[in-house]
């Protein structure tokens, strides 16, 4: 499933879990990682949240992205007491907020060069 990283040193047994785009989990492991249901699951891939590879639930894998978004979403729900779909839209808004902001900084990167050109 994924990698797990444990301290022998660290106080109260810490342990945690890499996610990163080649981590690949089933819906499975993915209910287990999330502590969701698979109806959660369904309902969340039903509203666009998730985004799994595979025709059918039982074969859906997700990838370290969507373990990512799910949690996002998850806690979008319990701290701000969103339903599903506001869920869905804040997760929407908050993507375009990371995209508008690597868009800026590539333009004042590509600004930054132009400026070094000039006499």
């Amino acid at each position: 499933m994924t990698q797990r990283t444990s301290s022998g040193n660290a106080p109260f047994g810490i342990e945690g879990i890499l996610l990163d785009e080649g981590t690949v989990v089933s819906v499975t492991e993915l209910t287990e990682v999330c502590n969701l249901s698979v109806s959660q699951i369904k309902l969340m891939v039903g509203e666009g949240m998730l985004h799994p590879h595979g025709t059918q639930p039982e074969h859906w894998c997700f990838s370290g992205l969507e373990i990512q978004r799910a949690r996002r979403a998850l806690r979008l729900q319990q701290d701000l007491e969103l339903n599903l779909a506001g869920a869905a839209l804040a997760l929407e808004l908050l993507d375009e907020v990371e995209y508008l902001r690597n868009r800026v900084r590539l333009l004042e990167q590509h600004l930054g060069r132009l400026t070094d050109v000039e006499p």
